[in-house]
């Protein structure tokens, strides 16, 4: 599989935190080329600020392997994270982060700039089907007003 296959599996999960009427974002967390977890965003769900879909899937992630470490792990998110997920990856050493559509209200890069905020050895790749990473959000959004 490929990005973009990886990724629609993150923007599926991002539907079904849609179809929840949470903020929809969904991650896959893959590693030796097969997804090991999975997570959407269950904030209104769970009460709980910090169930972004990558906390989710890192959390998971963690369980399905037994390690608090994952640097032969790819996480796929649709759209890039904050700066509490950016530390999450930080601290359990993710091998590569791939995201969707920019966040300019709420991603990392908000805060850090051109300043990497994940761990050194990290891979990045941004831009991975933004523009249906992008609709879904917007679509979300305009639902509400």
């Amino acid at each position: 599989m490929n990005d973009e296959q990886f990724m629609r599996q993150a923007l599926a999960e991002a539907e079904k935190a849609f179809a929840a009427g949470e903020v929809p974002v969904g991650a896959v967390l893959v590693m030796g080329g097969r997804v090991i977890a999975r997570g959407h965003n269950q904030v209104e769900q769970l009460n709980d600020p910090t169930a972004h879909a990558e906390m989710i899937a890192l959390t998971s992630g963690f369980n399905y392997i037994g390690a608090k470490y994952l640097p032969d792990a790819t996480l796929y998110v649709t759209v890039e994270p904050c700066l509490m997920c950016a530390g999450a990856l930080y601290w359990g050493k993710l091998g590569r982060i791939v995201w969707g559509a920019a966040d300019p209200k709420n991603g990392h890069a908000r805060i850090t700039g051109n300043h990497s905020p994940f761990h050194p050895k990290a891979v990045t790749s941004s831009g991975v089907l933004a523009e249906e990473c992008a609709a879904l959000m917007k679509s979300f959004f305009q639902s509400r007003r």
